[in-house]
């Protein structure tokens, strides 16, 4: 599957990255709706993507981004904060940083 492609938790038994999230040992199955995978992508790049991605979501569910990609951690809060989304949780890794982001 390419970065490009989405696909939600529990369609053919995995999510985009090809492990279900107990094999990736993060977070619980409820923590969120959607895995976008932006790693080794540059600015612009992950926003773009974020911003069909909530497109394609109903109210209050919830994105995970992966991302590498450091002008992300000013990016995605503006985003968030400009659309009116709600940035859940942010973690910085050593090398990648994860967001959650909950559709307004």
């Amino acid at each position: 599957m390419t970065k490009s492609q989405q696909q939600k938790p529990g369609e053919g038994g995995s999510d985009k990255l090809g492990l279900d999230k107990a094999e990736q040992g993060v977070g619980e199955p409820s923590d969120f709706d959607l895995l976008l995978d932006t790693s080794g992508l540059l600015c612009p790049e992950p926003v773009m993507m974020l911003h069909t991605a909530v497109r394609g979501l109903a109210s209050g569910k919830v994105i995970k981004l992966v991302a590498t990609d450091p002008s992300t951690t000013r990016d995605i809060p503006k985003f968030c904060h400009f659309l009116g989304h709600e940035l859940e949780r942010h973690e910085e890794l050593e090398d990648s940083f994860l967001y959650f982001i909950r559709r307004a």
